[in-house]
């Protein structure tokens, strides 16, 4: 080797070892900076995630009396659940269902349904479910675009149904509620949703109602001929910064039409969160209940939920005993269990 090539050699191994010290030297710092930027990053999710705690919008009480004017553009009158939801139903008395040969009872399955929320701020929610039949879908869907109002799920509740029947989940948010109700009052008369019928008190059921309630461990109750047991989620649940009443978007409710001898056609869903998902689907499975669909309701609550359709036709108390085993599984409480302050 040269002179000059051994000159370039040892000036090329000093700088490489002042470069390694200045890099020795300057880790720390740049450890120091870097953790500093994560723990600012923590304390700016902190921050905002207590912002967002902050702003939550809670719902305000209100009486059948607030909703005249809904009740006037929806055609129909509502009634009052748990002090804050305006509930309206719209049962399809109009289409003559069956799913595995079963004649589905308007109230098993086929019930639009619809809920007023008013907030602190003044505003109003909508959310509900639309039954529709497959010919109505589009003049539904187009109906709802067209005023604003939001499906978050369209999805089907039934198997193998005859005609084809679908649910569109709908949701809307705004100053005026009687711009939400005529927004959609206008997609249901794309439907053939027939007018409000009063019904006949029901009569004898052939159902153990004590032994579904034993295996449920909640007591049930009569609507339309059907018997339906109601259990919401334990946690606050949120959408879009607004705190939902308990059960509103976020209910497990089961369906007991009554088909003879002790039997019963079982139609309705779960609320879960992505952790309870397979176990309760193992437990309903294993437990001969038919899973129908696996979906979300909403596009922004939180905890996120999700909804497992079912369907099952067999002994009652049997099917009970199924449902409450799954049940467990989640953390839901009985609808009759709420505190006074939430019904």
């Amino acid at each position: 080797m040269s002179s000059g090539d051994r000159q370039r050699d040892a000036d090329a191994r000093r700088f490489a070892s002042r470069r390694w010290v200045v890099a020795a030297a300057l880790a720390p710092v740049a450890a120091g900076a870097a953790a500093g930027t994560a723990l600012s990053s923590r304390a700016d999710a902190g921050e905002s995630a207590g912002a967002r705690r902050r702003k939550l919008i809670e719902p305000v009480p209100t009486t059948e009396a607030d909703w005249k004017g809904v009740a006037g553009a929806l055609g129909r009158a509502g009634n009052m659940m748990r002090g804050t939801v305006y509930h309206t139903g719209f049962p399809r008395r109009d289409l003559s269902v069956a799913s595995h040969g079963v004649a589905v009872a308007p109230a098993l399955a086929l019930g639009t349904h619809v809920g007023f929320v008013r907030y602190a701020d003044g505003h109003t929610l909508m959310m509900g479910d639309v039954v529709v039949e497959e010919g109505e879908l589009q003049q539904v869907t187009a109906a709802l675009q067209e005023h604003g109002i939001e499906q978050t799920a369209i999805h089907k509740h039934l198997l193998s149904q005859v005609p084809d029947v679908w649910w569109t989940h709908v949701h809307a948010h705004g100053g005026d509620p009687l711009v939400l109700a005529r927004g959609l009052r206008a997609a249901l008369d794309r439907t053939a949703t027939p007018p409000p019928v009063p019904v006949e008190p029901s009569a004898r059921m052939d159902l153990d109602r004590e032994g579904i309630d034993a295996a449920l461990e909640a007591k049930g109750y009569v609507e339309d001929g059907i018997y339906k047991c109601l259990f919401v989620r334990r946690e606050q649940i949120t959408d879009n910064g607004m705190v939902l009443p308990p059960g509103l978007g976020s209910t497990t409710a089961f369906n007991f039409q009554p088909l003879g001898g002790g039997r019963a056609a079982l139609n309705g869903d779960f609320a879960m969160v992505a952790k309870e998902v397979q176990s309760v689907l193992r437990a309903l499975t294993q437990g001969g209940v038919n899973v129908v669909e696996l979906h979300n309701h909403g596009l922004t609550d939180e905890p996120r939920l999700f909804f497992v359709h079912i369907w099952a036709v067999d002994d009652a108390v049997a099917l009970a005993r199924v449902l409450r085993g799954a049940v467990r599984l989640t953390n839901v409480v009985h609808a009759g269990d709420l505190p006074v302050a939430a019904m």
